[in-house]
Formats: C-alpha cells, structure tokens, sequence
C-alpha cells in the first residue's frame, strides 16, 4: 500500500498514524496492496477555494475526495486491481471546530474524516438515506475497529 500523507499546515498532524489508518481501511476494504492514495492537510483559506471550485458552495468544508481510478472495494478472494485510488484533502481547523461539537478529540475527528474520504474514494455515497446507513455505519466500524487495534497507541483519547 503507497500512502502519501502531506501536512501543509502548522497544526501538529502524526502522519505515520494516517498512513495505518489507510492501511488498515485499504486493507478491510480488500483493495490491492499495490493501490496509491494521497492524504493532503491544508488550511481553511485553500480549502474553502476547492470547495468552491469543486462543489460550488462557500467557505472551508473539513474534507473533501478526489477519485482518480474509480477503484471499488474488493473482496477477500478477489482484491480490486493495482491503481490510484486518489486524494484526500482534509482541514485540520474545520476538524477541530467539528471535534469540539462532537465532543471527542481533534485527531478523532480527522481519523474519521479520513476514513469517510477513503470511503468515498471507493464509491461510497451518503446523497440517500439508505446510502448514508451504510456508509456511516461502516466508517463508524473501520474506524472503532482501528482505535481498538493494540499495537497502535492513541494519544488522541484524550480531549485536545
């Protein structure tokens, strides 16, 4: 699995932590461990300018996908083929604002936010009530099953 993460922002973002996350998701989702994907943090002014230009509508949102080979989840005995997954753009201020409304930490905010970007880079949608059951529901699974994974530390348990 190639996973990029890039921080271009002044907030404190474990990249290496990313990285296992996509991992761990890529791999549950059965993709092929040769698929690329892109994790890009950047801050409220840039991200309101894609979000305007990709979706028309104002101000930062806190993440956004962009698909490049429209790979789609595969399964244990058939794994989808090597290829682009795409990127992921994530706002780490937004994330923060969210977190505080959530009431849980910033970085649990932005591993789900992550997680509900690789989502949708494999097709995943919440535009219909049925949709959005299930996305959420398994976003909420692959990330509940990530933080319960032991060999990884979470820090981000507690209240940033």
């Amino acid at each position: 699995m190639s996973t990029e993460v890039c921080n271009e922002t002044d907030v404190d973002i474990d990249c290496s932590e990313f990285v296992r996350l996509a991992s761990f998701v890529l791999h549950q989702m059965h993709v092929n461990p040769q698929a690329e994907l892109n994790i890009l943090f950047i801050d409220p002014s840039p991200m309101a300018d894609l979000h305007v230009t990709w979706m028309d509508l104002p101000g930062p949102t806190d993440v956004m996908s962009f698909p490049m080979d429209e790979l789609r989840p595969g399964t244990f005995d058939n794994p989808t083929e090597a290829g682009i997954l795409g990127d992921i753009v994530i706002c780490p201020q937004v994330a923060a604002q969210q977190a505080v409304q959530a009431g849980h930490s910033s970085v649990e905010e932005m591993l789900l936010l992550c997680t509900h970007g690789i989502l949708h880079l494999l097709g995943y949608d919440h535009a219909e009530p049925d949709e959005e059951k299930e996305m959420f529901a398994l976003q909420r699974k692959l990330l509940l099953t990530f933080l319960a994974t032991p060999h990884t530390p979470h820090p981000r348990m507690e209240h940033q």
